[in-house]
């Protein structure tokens, strides 16, 4: 990870940190780098299908849910597997990159996440929840492998590729919950609206299929692609650091407040009276509307030593969204809307710059991304099922909001403190 341009959009785990590829691995690498179209189309490619395969399920939530005859605790389940193998899956992904290469790694998580989508859709509910584990699993792999391989094959245009590339995921998903209802009308249910994303899922695999062959071209069978730059961690502990510890749980809080609207979303608003049709519009314009917030705030970040400040003010944007689902669901949806997805998408901005703001080198912050994101996804795992359950219990949608007004102001406190003008292994606050 790279701190250097404080205006770029900051990346998560980078399985590429700390690993020196094979020689016949990198000389099969600069040959692919004289196809820059190759490789530019297989990012986008990934980048679309990073989320798409998550957003069209909450528009279609109650079809599941009726379908297989699930409470809403159990239908939060669809969300909630997911992040468990996105937090799961994220400790894995850079020995796969070491095993086996990050083109082959690419390709082979975009054919498992193609299989999982299909799975989703198999008759026996166990199917529904295995497929969404190998969903999240696959996402994990494409978190972790993608932010290296640009920097590692753009490195003259890092800033640019990633914002290509966080541009691509977000229109993906939002692509994917404004049509998942139209899909579902045209195909004549929700298996065919959900399942039509593996045919994307597929067409980016066999985009990577050629990258993965050619840079494993030259290495003997059984050889690893790359080794370990460091064969033993170093630097601070980081289980022992306080404020990485308010990193990782700034990072969870944002993500479970992210994930409970992705689930829970267009149900509170059908569950008001609003057609699904339009639900699945505003869910849609509350995902893409987080480009500004993911933009700006950063941004801001970069050029500040204390990033106190923002933390409070992505969190007062998220409660304001959230007060106004409790208050006025449907008359002002569109609104709400757009505050809660200005502030998700500063919120998580906020929180991959702090891992870069808050580490004194590249080693500490990809250590870092990785505590915050495995740690981050746990936690973001248990807001969906929570909710769900009090929404059963309650059979109302008032107490559920409320407690996630309690997080958004436990958010702004992890703010403040991992906002102070710190590095972790320093001593003195500043």
């Amino acid at each position: 990870m790279s701190g250097t341009d404080s205006t770029a959009p900051v990346d998560l785990i980078d399985a590429e940190e700390d690993l020196i590829p094979a020689p016949q691995v990198a000389t099969a690498r600069r040959r692919l780098r004289a196809h820059p179209a190759l490789l530019l189309t297989g990012i986008v490619l990934a980048a679309v299908n990073m989320r798409a395969a998550l957003a069209g399920v909450s528009p279609l939530l109650n079809e599941m849910a009726q379908h297989f005859h699930l409470a809403a605790t159990a239908s939060s389940l669809v969300t909630t597997i997911p992040l468990i193998f996105m937090g799961l899956g994220s400790v894995i992904a850079p020995r796969l990159a070491r095993r086996w290469g990050t083109e082959a790694a690419l390709c082979g998580a975009l054919v498992a996440l193609c299989g999982g989508i299909v799975l989703r859709i198999a008759p026996p509910v166990a199917a529904l929840f295995a497929g969404c584990a190998v969903v999240g699993g696959s996402i994990a792999l494409l978190n972790v492998l993608m932010p290296g391989l640009i920097k590692r094959d753009f490195p003259e245009r890092a800033a640019s590729m990633t914002a290509l590339y966080s541009t691509a995921m977000i229109l993906g998903a939002t692509v994917s919950a404004a049509s998942a209802v139209p899909l579902e009308n045209a195909l004549g249910s929700w298996q065919g609206s959900l399942v039509s994303w593996s045919l994307l899922a597929a067409v980016a695999a066999l985009v990577w299929l050629p990258q993965a062959v050619i840079a494993r071209r030259g290495t003997h069978h059984g050889e690893a692609a790359a080794a370990p730059a460091h064969t033993t961690e170093h630097g601070p502990k980081l289980t022992r650091s306080p404020l990485a510890w308010q990193v990782t749980l700034f990072m969870g809080s944002q993500s479970l407040i992210a994930y409970v609207v992705i689930a829970w979303m267009p149900t509170i608003f059908t569950d008001h009276g609003m057609g699904k049709s339009e639900a699945g519009l505003v869910f849609a314009f509350s995902t893409l509307v987080q480009m500004a917030g993911s933009f700006v705030v950063p941004t801001l970040a970069g050029r500040m030593r204390r990033q106190r400040l923002l933390g409070v003010m992505v969190s007062i944007l998220m409660a304001c969204g959230v007060t106004g689902l409790l208050i006025a669901p449907v008359a002002g949806a569109w609104l709400w809307a757009a505050v809660l997805g200005v502030g998700q998408g500063g919120a998580l901005g906020l929180a991959l710059t702090m891992m870069v703001l808050r580490s004194g080198d590249a080693h500490t912050a990809a250590r870092l991304s990785g505590m915050a994101q495995t740690g981050g996804y746990l936690l973001a795992a248990v807001g969906p099922l929570a909710l769900g359950a009090v929404h059963q219990a309650t059979d109302g949608w008032t107490v559920p909001l409320c407690l996630l007004l309690v997080v958004c102001a436990g958010l702004a406190l992890l703010g403040l403190g991992a906002g102070r003008d710190r590095r972790i292994g320093e001593r003195a606050a500043a």
